[in-house]
């Protein structure tokens, strides 16, 4: 089982954890993420904001040096690469006027033909829980989570095509594999504010104290993401949450690949868990996921 990885511009920053993370458990399971090489951003927010035409071509241009490494489909980790990814394809399938426009800036012929997936549905889809669960070494007992989506990972459902965009499931389905308790909560696919994230940070404060209380209003001890976007927001800002709305949050955001990690057994330090500003490590002792760091 062999993709094509997109690592993207957060996970080679400021989620490297996020990267480690998945390409320990790839590697853990047999699945050979080949980085694309010279890719670049896939604009993201920047240029989704500032110029159409570009948030097309940059990601098209990704497709076309994935596709150089040979009949691959692209895995990608962050929920706005994915994004930006899928859009992209959408509208060079289906939209000969943008197509053209953008295969003058690129300089090549593309029409979406270079199938992208999240590393999620890579291991709840393709590698398949049944799988996952045979591979298990160690059930994570004990730990109650709620399981955040954001959103970008489902919408718009047309184009992602991964899940329920009201009522998603894949995450809640792998931590129960791996013996984690999901949490009901009705925040699943509510904004954290990520794009406002250095502009707007009152709202982003909101948005995020608001997560975080219905995470804990339902029992979770920690909340597991899929987007480095989401995870920022949730755990760099808690500190500024908890000043502003006289809280007192500690809650470890976790990604959903260190979770898998950890039931696989593969190192804690492979897995970048000292790298949270929340540290999830005093949790997982106190509930005997883990045993030393």
């Amino acid at each position: 089982m062999k993709y094509a990885y997109f690592p993207g511009c957060s996970l080679h920053s400021t989620a490297k954890e996020y990267d480690i993370s998945s390409r320990a458990v790839a590697s853990a399971l047999g699945i050979e993420l080949v980085e694309i090489p010279d890719w670049v951003c896939c604009g993201a927010t920047p240029a989704h904001l500032t110029l159409h035409l570009l948030s097309l071509a940059l990601p098209v241009k990704n497709l076309l040096a994935a596709k150089k490494l040979g009949n691959y489909e692209v895995a990608t980790c962050c929920a706005a690469c994915f994004s930006r990814l899928k859009i992209a394809n959408k509208f060079m399938e289906s939209d000969p006027e943008h197509r053209e426009k953008v295969e003058e800036i690129v300089g090549a012929k593309y029409s979406g033909e270079v199938k992208v997936r999240h590393f999620l549905d890579i291991l709840v889809n393709v590698f398949g829980l049944k799988n996952i669960s045979e591979r298990v070494t160690k059930k994570i007992s004990g730990l109650k989570v709620a399981c955040y989506y954001g959103c970008l990972l489902t919408r718009p459902p047309e184009v992602m095509q991964l899940d329920d965009p009201e009522e998603p499931h894949l995450i809640d389905d792998l931590m129960k594999v791996i013996g984690v308790e999901p949490v009901e909560w009705p925040y699943k696919t509510e904004c954290c504010g990520a794009s406002f994230s250095l502009t707007k940070t009152d709202i982003v404060l909101k948005l995020s104290a608001d997560i975080l209380q219905m995470a804990a209003d339902a029992g979770a001890q920690a909340i597991v993401v899929a987007c480095p976007l989401c995870q920022s927001n949730l755990d760099l800002r808690q500190a500024m949450i908890n000043k502003k709305y006289k809280k007192n949050f500690n809650m470890p955001i976790l990604y959903f690949t260190q979770l898998v990690g950890l039931a696989l057994v593969i190192e804690a330090r492979k897995l970048g868990l000292e790298k949270h500003i929340v540290n999830p490590i005093p949790l997982l002792k106190e509930k005997e996921i883990l045993s030393k760091v």
